[in-house]
């Protein structure tokens, strides 16, 4: 057992994360399968991983309780369990949003399914323009209040959205944002212009999801050869729609040129483009997913890693035709799905 974790504060409250979190989107109840889940679960123990990120809508459900039977037996005050709200879980007109109906019954499902009494963070998965935020906030404080929920996040939220949640919170009172998720890559920086400035700011800290960019900067993906059986492009029910923008011809041969930098550096691919996410301090964590054991305890090895400020800039020289920076790529439905 390896164990070099280092620990980071979740923005500006005292809630104490691990600076890499395990998440289980796509993978757990989907992908792999359950016995392959609760050993990557437990190989994210092993290596001092505290903090676990799902969602109710993660593999239609089932993902929250593969996590919750996956850490049955471990103590709970030493987890730091992050669930979300927002996409729909079912086929009615409120099972979706963020809604005070439908935030209260998705809470009690996520509780139920991870086998807790609360939740450290909850999160609006998205933001929802067919609800007041008043009652949105209104509802999140309710559940910090009633003990469900210790810390209110939102993911994949615009600096401006976020700022009128903040605002608000101040004036009525309410409990304020601690984080946001993004996503947040060598190749995806969309957050950097606006979000993150805002949030040193105002205290919300980043937890950052895919900063493999969905494994491209694993490398394994290789300019005209067909991507390796077993892996998310060739995952038909979910991953090769979300993969198949970046596997680009110019954007994989770009990635190729990473390598002698990471063997510079002593670190794999994965570990170097961990790491990169890693250096900027207003993020609170970053989540790592994995289909194997193996690819959790090479992630690890990413914890506690600074990169030589030159080495920074090489990787951005390497990279820069094809960084996506453009903070208009952030987008919630007009409508809820």
């Amino acid at each position: 057992m390896f164990q070099n974790m280092e620990f980071r504060h979740l923005g500006r409250s005292g809630l104490m994360v691990s600076e890499l979190a395990y998440g289980n989107w796509i993978t757990h109840g989907s992908q792999i399968e359950e016995e392959a889940a609760a050993a990557c679960v437990k190989a994210a123990l092993d290596e001092g991983i505290t903090t676990f990120d799902t969602a109710d809508v993660y593999a239609g459900t089932r993902a929250e309780e593969v996590l919750g039977r996956a850490l049955r037996g471990q103590r709970r005050e030493s987890l730091e369990i992050f669930t979300k709200v927002y996409w729909p879980t079912g086929d009615g007109r409120n099972d979706r949003g963020l809604s005070r109906k439908h935030i209260f019954e998705s809470i009690h499902g996520s509780l139920r399914r991870l086998g807790t009494d609360y939740v450290d963070l909850y999160q609006a998965h998205r933001f929802d323009h067919e609800t007041p935020l008043e009652e949105t906030l209104r509802a999140f404080d309710d559940l910090v209040r009633q003990g469900k929920v210790l810390y209110v996040g939102v993911s994949e939220w615009r600096a401006e959205e976020i700022a009128r949640a903040l605002k608000i919170a101040d004036e009525m009172g309410l409990d304020r944002i601690v984080s946001n998720q993004p996503q947040y890559s060598m190749l995806w920086r969309v957050i950097e212009s606006e979000v993150v400035p805002l949030s040193e700011r105002e205290g919300v800290g980043q937890v950052v999801f895919s900063p493999l960019a969905q494994g491209v900067l694993t490398g394994k993906y290789v300019p005209g050869q067909a991507p390796p059986a077993g892996s998310r492009a060739t995952d038909a029910e979910g991953g090769a729609s979300v993969i198949k923008r970046v596997l680009r011809e110019e954007v994989l041969t770009r990635v190729q040129r990473l390598r002698p930098i990471a063997e510079e550096a002593g670190l794999s691919m994965a570990q170097l483009a961990v790491a990169w996410v890693l250096q900027n301090p207003n993020v609170s964590s970053a989540i790592i997913g994995a289909s194997r054991p193996e690819q959790v305890r090479d992630n690890a090895r990413a914890a506690g890693v600074r990169l030589d400020p030159a080495l920074l800039k090489r990787i951005d020289e390497v990279l820069e035709p094809v960084i996506e920076r453009d903070p208009a790529r952030t987008v919630s439905p007009p409508r809820r799905p």
